[in-house]
This record gives structure tokens, sequence and C-alpha cells, in this order.
């Protein structure tokens, strides 16, 4: 207990950066494997693709990527 009173004013913004990041890295994991923004991202896309806003390469480009993002969300549900 000493020890880690003395050695506060050290490992103490050591600890907070750590703390910051491993939060930083939930939010990110949540936001980049969440199946309804992805979702939501696929119909987006596929509206911009109709009303000609992105060509057909960037649309299967971008679709590729979601649906890999998607089928990852689903093999880790799977093995839970």
């Amino acid at each position: 207990m000493l020890l880690k009173l003395l050695t506060l004013p050290v490992t103490g913004p050591i600890e907070g950066v750590l703390w910051l990041a491993n939060k930083l890295d939930e939010q990110v994991e949540h936001e980049f494997y969440n199946e309804p923004a992805i979702r939501g991202k696929l119909m987006e896309l596929e509206l911009r693709y109709d009303m000609g806003e992105i060509s057909e390469e960037e649309f299967l480009a971008a679709e590729e990527e979601l649906l890999a993002r998607l089928k990852i969300i689903r093999e880790r549900r799977a093995a839970v």
C-alpha cells in the first residue's frame, strides 16, 4: 500500500492513459461491430448507388467491407 502511494505520481498518469486507451478501444470495437449501424450503412450505401452518387465499383467495395464486418459479428456471436 505504501509503495503504491509513493509511486502514485509516476504510475498514476500511466494508469490513467491505459484506462483511457482501453475505453477508447471498447468504444471503437462497439461502433465497428454494431450490427444495426452496419445494416443502416448498407441501406444508405444502396440508396446512394441508386441515386447515382457513387459508382458501381465504389458500391461493391464498400458493400464487401460492410458484409465482411457483419460476417465477423455473426461468427463472434456463434463462438459465445
